[in-house]
């Protein structure tokens, strides 16, 4: 008798895991249905003892999502039915996790809920945009062409997102690089240098001293220094975790050089495509302006939608209720009012989504083009300045021998 671990799905959609122990994986399998379950995995029981496990942020979700809008885009587009492409697509699906995902939207498929309604009960991966791009396209049965346009935009999305974090990611290590350095020299090299002047009578430049002094201080308090930095920052991270302070972070990082500017035109670009998105597809504006809303980052930027969403209700349009709110880029409002004069909203949205990614990787590369030298200069003149202290204490060494 072999222990196996299992999966499986209950009638409502509910998870279940567990371990039972059986002859074979399909004795197991038939036990499992007998008790109303559907399996979605059976295996060997894994070992016992200590596991390391990565922490996993959102890459491997939004991959994920990426992957399974461009299959069923592909199979529907070639006119394979729903349930047999969603079939395909957990066969494809390499992540055990996500075919277990994909197996039980399936499973609801074949009980009679839409695919919608299925989709909708795994929030942790699909969005509210998403759920509502997917019921309108079965309302209008465009299915294919909706998970086209949903491909389209999650792609947009993960590359844009990606250059953001690549560019910055530079920055980060050579930052932390030059910390590395600073903290090495103040912690072993300097020590070792002081030992020069111990029992000695000679009088030590002033900037020597007051490198050995701060190297003393570091090497008797820097342990709760690393305290006090390390409570700032959770308290730090708390405040913005309220709705107060989330607010004024949000606000702040806006009001950066630069950077805001680069952070304002990320968010009206995925403001844009995401309004392409359901506009093209026939989504209430209204609607869809409360959806968009829900994909933005930035609160301040998305609570301005609301006063947009009020005034499009007031019957005043969408490009006047932009441009009062204040937050996004004037020619935003500019673009939007020739999209509803000429009556081609949803092609100026995608117009604006392109300027805006455009405008938006060249914003970080300017940022990055004056952060990085300036990063470099900084920490030039910190590891320059320690080592001509260590220097002018050496020539004064000299000079007493002399």
């Amino acid at each position: 008798m072999t222990t196996f671990q299992f999966r499986a799905v209950t009638s409502d959609g509910k998870a279940r895991s567990g371990s039972y122990t059986a002859a074979s994986e399909k004795l197991v399998a038939i036990e499992l249905r007998r008790q109303g379950l559907t399996p979605t995995y059976i295996g060997l029981e894994k070992p016992s003892g200590f596991e390391l496990k990565l922490p996993e942020f959102g890459g491997k979700k939004r991959r994920d999502v990426l992957f399974f809008t461009q299959e069923l885009a592909t199979l529907l587009s070639s006119s394979v039915p729903v349930d047999r492409a969603l079939s395909i697509v957990s066969e494809l699906t390499e992540r055990q996790e996500f075919r277990s995902v994909v197996l039980d939207i399936l499973r609801m498929l074949k009980g009679g809920k839409s695919l919608a309604d299925s989709i909708a009960t795994h929030p942790s991966y699909f969005s509210e945009l998403y759920i509502n791009m997917v019921r309108a396209g079965e309302a209008s049965g465009s299915l294919a062409t909706v998970f086209q346009r949903l491909s389209h935009f999650e792609r947009n999305r993960d590359e844009l997102r990606g250059y953001i974090i690549s560019s910055m990611m530079y920055p980060l290590l050579l930052g932390l690089t030059g910390l590395g350095a600073i903290v090495v020299l103040m912690y072993f090299v300097v020590p070792r240098f002081a030992t020069i002047f111990e029992g000695g009578r000679m009088q030590i430049p002033l900037p020597t001293l007051i490198m050995l002094r701060t190297s003393e201080f570091l090497q008797a308090w820097g342990w709760l220094l690393g305290i006090v930095v390390a409570a700032a920052l959770v308290s730090f991270l708390s405040y913005i975790g309220t709705k107060d302070g989330r607010w004024w972070w949000d606000d702040f990082r806006l009001r950066i050089p630069l950077l805001g500017d680069a952070l304002r035109k990320a968010e009206t670009a995925r403001f844009a495509r995401a309004m392409s998105t359901l506009v093209s597809n026939t989504v209430p504006l209204v609607q869809s302006l409360q959806i968009a809303g829900g994909t933005l980052a930035n609160l301040r930027m998305a609570r301005s939608l609301e006063t947009v969403a009020q005034g499009v209700k007031r019957g005043e349009g969408i490009s006047v209720p932009l441009r009062r709110s204040g937050q996004f880029p004037p020619l935003a409002s500019h673009l939007l009012s020739v999209g509803e004069e000429t009556g081609k909203l949803d092609e100026m949205f995608t117009r604006m989504a392109d300027i805006y990614e455009a405008d938006t990787r060249d914003a970080v590369k300017r940022f990055t083009s004056l952060f990085e030298p300036l990063l470099i200069l900084t920490m030039g003149i910190i590891v320059g300045a320690l080592i001509l202290s260590m220097l002018l204490a050496i020539t004064s060494i000299n000079e007493v021998a002399i």
